[in-house]
């Protein structure tokens, strides 16, 4: 059993333990559902979720809590399970687009407010 800021950052889910631990101060790291402290041992059967950046979630199920040091990308895979559900695809007619309202159809122009006025009579 390890404590869970370096657990996090030897199966690479944060690049430096500074980060691991600023992170689960921050509260982006849960561990089954609750709040999470630096100094907390992990244990095996746990799941722990992260927050990233994006706001996407990670979550994972520790399998060997034992590590403590960084170690190799194929290692740390191994020790803990992906059980992050997948993304929604992006939606194709979407893809690329930015939110573009058709020529006169959004508010009126100034021209069009005072041709308004003049038609309620004020």
């Amino acid at each position: 059993m390890g404590r869970l800021d370096a657990w996090l950052w030897s199966v690479r889910v944060y690049k430096t333990r500074s980060q691991a631990t600023a992170a689960i101060r921050g509260g982006h790291v849960r561990v089954d559902n609750l709040t999470a402290k630096p100094a907390q041992l992990v244990v095996a059967g746990q799941t722990v979720r992260v927050r990233g950046d994006d706001h996407t979630e990670r979550v994972l199920e520790v399998l060997d809590p034992t590590l403590v040091k960084r170690v190799g990308a194929p290692v740390a895979q191994r020790a803990y399970l992906d059980k992050t559900p997948a993304q929604p695809p992006p939606i194709a007619a979407m893809a690329g687009k930015v939110a573009v309202r058709d020529r006169g159809t959004g508010r009126p122009t100034k021209k069009q407010r005072r041709e308004l006025d003049s038609f309620r009579g004020r």
